[in-house]
């Protein structure tokens, strides 16, 4: 005999309507233009669930309804909501609530990788603690009977707690880099991959041997090695796969949600985080093929590394161009077509607001004016796209590389701020660049590069040096790329 909780058929109503409005809200986000209708449609279903839920909630220790997996048969029982653990959750919803508007009115766009990681994190310790909470307590959980936790609870239980405690830890480490408090350079170390292929091995074993011995040494081993594989997953990746891993830590949280919401047995749960974790792993592999590299090769290590002291070296010794902002006011003023590529750097100066008035003051010249995303520009999935938009760029003046690559060579003016490996034409040319392969923006094509950046001694975040810098069509203006951006708005009148 089990013990199942009572399944309600307006709520599974009710969670199906939530499934739909997330998968909507998915739709929604794919394009910049329907973003804020898919957030809406996110926000709806997220409130449906999360008051169903309440609504439904019943303490399995005062409600039981008898099933018999034989006959099928199912008894009777009484259905009295504990009012007061709702109303501590409602506390509890109150705080987060109350943190997390804070926080979002406070965090500035440069921080919003170091944001999504750190919300990663809480996504991957909550599966950890509902996992640790239904195995300290399983029949609370109506997965246990007779002290014994059923098998494939135990299944659900043991890839919970790892995919969980991989997301918390990953997350973690995803978040120093991307704050600065780690180095955004690979640490390599000794060993990593057999190290790493050992413990994804002892951890896998250890889920298969838990289903047939439910010993607390057991459970708790894979919860420490799930910990310590986040990390050595991630310490080696370097800073130019940070979207990638950003968007690949978001699917790990779906997945992790997906688990827990089979132990407790909410569809909801089970919806959502089957859609965050398939999107984010769809996600993942887009970004994968527009840097032109595999999955494997991202988890196996990242960009930079090596090569980033001898270009540091060679940068002060070739000879290049340096512009002024009058000299960039003029050359873009007389050009029929800019086409504007913005990078990290144009994040962390926080130079999208100047940046579109420059613009709005080059189309009042009869500038055409157009803006190149790439995939992987900035520090997580469409990171510049959420800049601009902040900005109240156009939505049809943002164009992907696919999209507008071809024009550079028709183009007049390419105004590079904040950028550099995504226009660094040795991911073309050079075999032995660790950013070989990966598609880039053709800037040098066109008949004029305007590029912003702080100074010359800087090789970018994969630490490969730039020979659009040296050309003889580049003009380098060195300087805070708000500061400077500024400085033309003023001398474009």
């Amino acid at each position: 005999m089990e013990h199942t909780i009572a399944v309600n058929p307006w709520a599974s109503l009710a969670y199906l309507v939530a499934g739909v409005c997330f998968i909507l809200a998915l739709r929604g986000l794919s394009s910049p233009t329907s973003s804020q209708r898919g957030n809406r449609f996110g926000m709806i279903g997220m409130t449906i669930a999360v008051v169903t839920t309440l609504v439904t909630h019943v303490p399995r220790h005062l409600v039981y309804i008898h099933a018999n997996l034989m006959t099928g048969t199912i008894g009777d029982a009484p259905f009295i909501p504990d009012y007061t653990t709702i109303a501590e959750i409602l506390v509890a919803i109150s705080i987060g609530a109350a943190i997390g508007i804070v926080t979002a009115r406070r965090i500035a766009m440069t921080a919003m990788p170091q944001l999504v990681a750190a919300f990663h994190s809480l996504v991957g310790m909550a599966a950890v603690l509902v996992a640790g909470a239904a195995f300290l307590n399983p029949e609370a959980f109506g997965i246990a009977a007779a002290g014994q936790i059923f098998a494939q609870s135990r299944i659900e239980m043991g890839l919970g707690v790892a995919i969980g405690a991989i997301t918390f830890s990953g997350s973690v480490i995803a978040f120093l880099k991307l704050n600065g408090n780690m180095g955004g350079k690979p640490i390599m170390l000794p060993g990593r991959h057999v190290i790493n292929l050992a413990v994804l091995a002892g951890i896998l074993g250890l889920v298969a041997y838990f289903t047939q011995d439910q010993s607390p040494w057991v459970f708790w081993t894979i919860t420490g090695l799930s910990f310590a594989i986040g990390f050595l997953l991630i310490i080696p990746i370097g800073g130019a796969d940070m979207p990638v891993v950003v968007s690949m830590l978001n699917s790990y949280s779906g997945w992790a949600a997906a688990a827990m919401g089979f132990t407790l047995h909410n569809t909801a749960m089970i919806i959502t985080g089957a859609l965050v974790g398939s999107s984010g792993a769809i996600l993942s592999y887009i970004m994968c093929r527009a840097m032109n590299r595999s999955f494997i090769s991202v988890i196996a290590g990242g960009f930079g590394g090596d090569s980033g002291g001898g270009a540091a070296a060679a940068a002060s010794d070739r000879p290049w161009k340096r512009g002024s902002a009058e000299d960039a006011a003029f050359l873009m003023s007389q050009a029929e077509q800019v086409i504007i590529v913005p990078g990290y750097g144009m994040a962390v100066a926080q130079a999208q607001h100047v940046l579109r008035e420059m613009a709005d003051k080059l189309k009042e010249e009869g500038v055409r004016v157009k803006y190149a995303i790439h995939p992987v520009a900035g520090r997580m999935p469409g990171h510049m796209n959420v800049l601009l938009a902040e900005a109240n760029v156009p939505y049809d003046e943002v164009f992907e590389l696919e999209d507008i690559n071809s024009e550079f060579a028709q183009t007049d003016v390419a105004f590079i701020i904040g950028a550099n490996d995504v226009v660094n034409p040795a991911a073309k040319t050079d075999k032995s660049s660790p950013i070989y392969g990966m598609p880039v923006f053709d800037v040098n094509k066109a008949k004029t590069v305007l590029f912003i950046k702080r100074s010359m001694g800087g090789v970018g975040y994969a630490g490969v040096d730039n020979d659009v810098f040296y050309q003889d069509n580049t003009m380098m203006l060195l300087a805070d790329a708000k500061k400077m951006v500024e400085e033309i708005v003023k001398a474009l009148g």
